[in-house]
């Protein structure tokens, strides 16, 4: 049973003419990768007795919270659990700042008494989780903003919390202001935060962020079929309130406004390990009461992924690099994972999926302190995954939802890298996973 689900990725070979040499690690990936290998790299995954959560022999999971649990402060757990990320606590502790992805009128609600937009039911949630993997408490940290979907950590220890939803005000509605922004929310906080749009980061479906600690820069997704990769270049680097540039990447070398998404007409326009140089253009209208920040930067000949999802930083060799996710991207629209390199200025097509059997939707992604990419699986199919991809390129299946058919969301490490933290967002809970990694 274990074998027929393992899965793996279609891996093109070596770099064509036009693009920028590989090192010689990106070679190895491409060589092996070339021959569609399948890893088992922790074991079969054993059906879990309580029909929660298949891990590998030696790992266990805790469930930390559900929705509905009473928190803290009085309040009910919101559901929708979405991106999340884990910040170093006092005394050995370990903070998770978590995202709500609800919408108006969703069945529950971040319950906060200074509300962004008071009909508005999303926000965040913080969770102080003790070095037992225990939860010790929980409460609201923003609200009143629309579908917080995913977001990112920041180097000075907080989480940007993004709203897929460019919602405007009308006669209607009841909403009072315009969407569409990212928020911050410090990991030290012991209470809701004043919510504060980062207006000059963009109005647009944000999905997710991850800042680059040598520049201070931004790095953007954005959750729609023709999004644009971003970069925001702050006026002061740590200080996002204070404004900035926003800029949207173009793929030197080819057409302009190119679509990634490798199907269509667009099929075999890039192949994995291919690496291409990239300028970026700036937006010149971040804040547009209608949702034209792509259709500015398309005009200007920014490069279009589709649906750019989770993201997350790394260094290698003395190097920034950035992985993010197309949910839909690919020859049968079963996604992408791309990679950026900051200091070289290139991107390149890391993985791709061709069929639901071998990957199934990745969105958010963060990389394990060990290196390998850890994908959580948003598809169509009855068994979604967490999925690994070794720098090696080889895959592996590391955990199934076998609850039901939602997704898995929030993938994040522990500051001593010993614990995962993942959510499954329907029905809402957050889960602790640790073993031999």
């Amino acid at each position: 049973m274990q074998l027929s689900r393992r899965k793996f990725f279609t891996l093109a070979g070596a770099s064509a003419a036009g693009t920028v040499l590989a090192s010689p690690l990106e070679g190895l990936i491409a060589r092996k990768a070339f021959g569609q290998v399948v890893v088992n790299k922790y074991g079969n995954l054993i059906p879990d007795p309580n029909g929660l959560l298949d891990l590998p022999s030696g790992f266990q999971y805790r469930v930390l919270s559900r929705t509905g649990t009473i928190m803290a402060d009085g309040n009910p757990e919101p559901g929708a659990h979405d991106g999340m990320a884990a910040f170093r606590g006092p005394r050995g502790t370990t903070i998770l700042v978590r995202n709500h992805e609800l919408s108006n009128n969703s069945g529950t609600e971040v319950r906060v008494p200074n509300r962004y937009d008071a009909i508005c039911r999303g926000g965040t949630t913080t969770l102080v989780v003790g070095s037992d993997r225990r939860l010790i408490k929980q409460f609201a940290s923003l609200g009143g903003t629309i579908r917080n979907c995913a977001g990112g950590p920041t180097p000075w220890g907080s989480w940007i919390t993004c709203e897929e939803n460019v919602t405007v005000p009308t006669a209607t509605n009841g909403v009072t202001k315009l969407h569409g922004y990212n928020f911050e929310v410090p990991a030290s906080a012991t209470s809701p935060v004043e919510p504060v749009p980062l207006v000059a980061m963009g109005r647009f479906n944000h999905e997710a962020v991850a800042v680059d600690p040598k520049t201070g820069y931004v790095y953007q997704t954005e959750d729609t079929g023709d999004s644009l990769f971003y970069r925001f270049i702050p006026k002061v680097p740590g200080k996002l309130a204070e404004g900035g540039v926003l800029q949207a990447l173009v793929i030197n070398g080819k057409p302009p406004a190119i679509n990634t998404n490798n199907r269509g007409t667009n099929s075999g326009q890039f192949k994995p390990g291919e690496k291409w140089s990239v300028s970026w253009v700036t937006i010149n209208d971040p804040n547009p009461s209608t949702d034209t920040v792509r259709v500015e930067g398309r005009n200007k000949g920014a490069a279009l992924f589709a649906r750019g999802e989770g993201i997350w930083y790394t260094q290698k060799d003395d190097k920034s690099e950035f992985y993010f996710c197309c949910t839909s991207g690919g020859p049968v629209s079963e996604g992408q994972v791309w990679r950026y390199i900051a200091d070289d200025e290139t991107i390149e097509l890391f993985v791709e999926s061709d069929s639901i059997s071998k990957l199934d939707m990745p969105d958010n992604i963060v990389v394990a302190p060990f290196g390998d990419l850890i994908l959580c699986e948003d598809g169509n199919a009855d068994n979604l995954f967490l999925r690994g991809v070794t720098p090696n390129g080889e895959v592996y299946n590391f955990a199934r939802n076998a609850l039901n058919g939602s997704e898995f969301c929030g993938a994040c490490f522990s500051p001593d890298g010993k614990t995962l933290f993942v959510n499954i967002q329907t029905p809402g809970i957050t889960l602790a996973i640790w073993g031999n990694w």
